[in-house]
């Protein structure tokens, strides 16, 4: 029997595609020069019969004379740009195109002509194409499979063979690359891309880099044993419906203000999961018109860094977009120091997909006028202003609150925050989004959101390389006051001492020595920066990015400041443009000038989070009390120093500032200078109790420095009987040999260069997370080895 070939990974996919509906043709056999041509030329992308075919069938209302000024505005970009003309595009898919038309009258009407039938989804013409020759210039490409709805190519796919270990999925990825590079008129019309070996499949946008091609499973959850990933994809995206919900509400377009640049982003499975699963439960839970619901639309649980912000994004899309919600004003309700953050920005970049520009409501009279509207909008808003009021603001029904971090910690709601918005919209139906697990004793949550509407928890998210893993270090600083301290102390006792023996209470339950007085001695802050400064030097000379430590008090942020730029002088820099390291903060002039030192406007701090999310910026650690601890991505960073007691929920969104996935980075680190390992250990029961899988933490003695252990050794074993002895303690010249009998060894071995490659990039990963752990000194002059190697093999295969 022969193994699996390419070809058979396409015709398996036809055959998914076909139970769906859709029609499947060889590319040859719609080219010119077959008996039923499509198109023109091999340089035409769009198969113009079926476009128009499909215009008739979608605008029966509209005229033959508007049906072809729809087909001749889609055939003509207008756009200098690749990316311009891709989202173009999108706008005419989603929002139609403007046609205008003379009545028999002799009146001239203007009218819109769909491209895709969004309410009638089966009156779409669906079509595959394998082997699909496109001819630019002088550059002919034959993608594998070329999915066209109503006559334009909205997704190419990219097979490979599943058991030839030499064509993996980023092979197919290239090519990708190289047809934008070659043949871009098919990627004008490109909605989403894939790659797959039937395996494994992962999707991307048109300018997503390999780190953003997400996996793709299937979407109830439990993939059926055998099933191929691949067959995942087809049928969980491609439903006739589903496939409609997706390109209207689940691709979205930012474009950078300083560079112009245009990001394109679309869902990943557990995002488009949640955005089906809360708009079904949102209207299983609406109050009216049948009054069935309670108004309890879910709580959406997925792990910090897996897209949270732009989920909420594509399901408020996907509200307004129903027309059994009737033009729905969505509320979007954040803790009060994010109201102008990052879920906002997210908001505001997507307004295309809103069909709307978010607002932010800026008193309780301005935002109960918002909601006295009839319909629409979209509304940022905190939960103090729901505050006691005497009657509702608004009876309406068509009301739907999502509220960010829907945590009772974070809205109060046992002080009355949520009978405050039950209260005030008491129609209103309420979706919870919440990065971490709600607690088992939470019961006011869900009263307020109910259950859970979908999970996605950190197993998932470091499966899918959603997120990457977090590695705790504990590095105590004692708290070790000093003689000022001590005196401050005493200062503090004796007053409190007092005031305890005038209320008459026992001194014992009253006197406290603060934790702040002591964590911010000038002998410990000494400590503490010392270890910062050589930690985070040594984790720089293995790994580029970015550091935050995050201090107790502000007093504390500016202290340790002054001592870490005693430490390195060139850190420091008084312009906002430069330096190393900043404090983040705010302050007032009547707090004084150091306070003024530090403290900045929003506008400055804003420039400050473009420098610090930039990877090639100077500005590489910032030192906090509150800010940036929640809602703030930094992909870059990879450190974080904490000097704060936190706990539970709190604690669980601060670490995550370091699991984003950016490059090459195998994982984030948090360094524990005040000792918080028993509420680290509350919080991950707390998650494992919720049901989440995954360790929300990992040790870095017990989990990274082995995994680098027994990564080194494994090369060791792969090098076993080669004496590369020379390359750490001979000359030059015996470094050049070692180095080339080394690759000379990996190319003689089966396999050698791929499981070679495969096991130094390992190894890398595990060393730079151990660092600077005493364990990894003994194999660094290994790993430089090895890394040489790698060097010298890739060199070879350039030539």
């Amino acid at each position: 029997m022969s193994r699996l070939k390419e070809s058979d990974v396409e015709v398996a996919a036809l055959g998914w595609f076909k139970t769906l509906g859709f029609s499947t043709v060889r590319g040859a056999d719609i080219s010119p020069g077959a008996d039923s041509p499509l198109r023109d030329s091999h340089e035409q992308v769009v198969l113009e019969p079926r476009l128009r075919s499909a215009l008739r069938t979608i605008n029966r209302q509209l005229p033959d004379e508007a049906i072809e000024q729809a087909v001749r505005a889609v055939m003509r970009p207008p756009e200098p740009t690749l990316e311009q003309n891709n989202r173009w595009l999108h706008h005419l898919l989603t929002d139609g195109v403007d046609v205008e038309y003379r009545t028999p009258e002799g009146e001239t009407r203007g009218d819109k002509a769909w491209l895709v039938d969004f309410k009638r989804p089966a009156a779409n013409d669906r079509l595959v194409v394998q082997q699909f020759t496109v001819r630019c210039g002088n550059a002919t490409r034959r993608p594998d499979l070329v999915v066209f709805l109503n006559g334009l190519p909205l997704v190419v796919v990219e097979l490979k063979d599943p058991t030839n270990e030499q064509a993996d999925l980023w092979s197919a990825y290239r090519q990708l690359q190289d047809y934008k590079a070659t043949i871009p008129p098919l990627f004008t019309y490109n909605a989403l891309l894939a790659i797959s070996d039937g395996d494994r499949t992962r999707v991307g946008s048109l300018t997503a880099g390999s780190d953003r091609f997400a996996p793709w499973r299937a979407l109830d959850d439990a993939r059926a044993p055998g099933e191929p990933t691949l067959e995942a994809l087809i049928r969980g995206l491609f439903q006739p419906g589903r496939w409609e919900v997706y390109l209207r509400h689940c691709i979205t377009f930012e474009e950078d203000e300083r560079s112009g640049a245009i990001i394109k982003k679309v869902a990943a499975y557990h995002q488009f999961r949640a955005v089906l699963r809360a708009r079904d439960s949102v209207k299983a839970a609406l109050k009216a018109p049948a009054g069935q619901g309670d108004g309890r639309g879910g709580v959406i649980w997925h792990t910090q860094g897996s897209g949270k912000s732009l989920t909420m994004l594509m399901l408020s899309g996907a509200l307004i977009g129903d027309e059994q919600l009737a033009n729905p004003t969505v509320v979007v309700v954040t803790d009060r120091n994010d109201l102008d953050g990052q879920l906002f920005g997210t908001f505001a970049d997507g307004r295309a997909l809103l069909r709307q520009d978010p607002e932010q409501a800026e008193s309780r009279e301005d935002l109960t006028a918002r909601l006295n509207r009839a319909s629409g909008g979209v509304v940022f808003t905190t939960i103090q202003k729901f505050a006691e009021r005497g009657a509702a603001v608004s009876e309406r029904a068509n009301i739907v609150v999502l509220a960010d971090e829907a945590h009772r910690s974070q809205y109060g709601f046992l002080d009355g925050g949520a009978r405050w918005m039950r209260d005030a919209i008491p129609n209103a139906t309420f979706v919870g989004f919440t990065g971490t697990p709600l607690e088992g004793d939470d019961k006011s949550t869900e009263a307020v959101f109910g259950k859970y509407a979908d999970i996605y928890d950190i197993r998932q998210a470091i499966s899918d390389d959603a997120t990457v893993p977090i590695f705790y270090e504990m590095r105590l600083v004692k708290l070790v006051p000093d003689e000022q301290g001590v005196r401050e102390a005493e200062d503090k006792l004796t007053e409190q001492a007092a005031e305890a023996d005038k209320a008459g209470q026992p001194v014992n339950d009253y006197v406290r020595v603060e934790l702040e007085a002591l964590a911010g001695t000038n002998q410990r802050l000494k400590l503490v920066a010392q270890q910062i400064v050589e930690h985070f030097e040594q984790r720089r000379q293995v790994i580029e990015g970015k550091g935050m430590t995050v201090c107790m008090s502000r007093t504390i942020c500016m202290d340790l400041y002054d001592e870490i730029v005693a430490l390195r002088p060139d850190w420091h820099s008084d312009e906002d443009d430069a330096g190393f390291i900043k404090v983040i903060m705010t302050g007032s002039p009547a707090e004084g000038e150091r306070v003024m030192q530090h403290a900045r406007t929003k506008p400055r701090r804003e420039a400050l989070a473009r420098r610090y999310k930039n990877p090639d910026d100077g500005l590489r650690m910032v030192i906090v009390c509150d800010m940036w601890l929640t809602g703030f991505d930094c992909p870059p960073m990879h450190t974080m120093y904490l000097d704060k007691p936190l706990a539970g929920h709190n604690l669980m969104q601060a670490i995550a500032r370091v699991n984003r996935v950016f490059g090459e980075k195998p994982g984030g680190v948090v360094v524990d200078f005040l000792g918080i390992a028993d509420q680290l250990r509350d919080a991950v029961q707390t998650y494992t109790q919720a049901g989440g899988e995954g360790s929300p933490v990992e040790d870095i003695q017990n989990e990274a420095v082995p995994l680098m252990q027994r990564q080194f050794e494994a090369l060791r074993d792969f090098f076993n009987g080669l004496d590369y002895s020379g390359f750490v303690g001979g000359d030059e010249a015996a470094q050049i040999r070692a180095v080339t009998a080394g690759a000379d060894y990996i190319f003689e071995q089966t396999d050698g260069k791929q499981r070679f490659m495969t096991m130094v990039a390992g190894l890398s990963k595990a060393f730079s997370l151990a660092v600077p752990r005493p364990e990894t000194e003994a194999i660094r002059d290994d790993l430089a080895y090895f890394q040489s190697v790698r060097a010298a093999i890739r060199k070879r295969l350039a030539d």
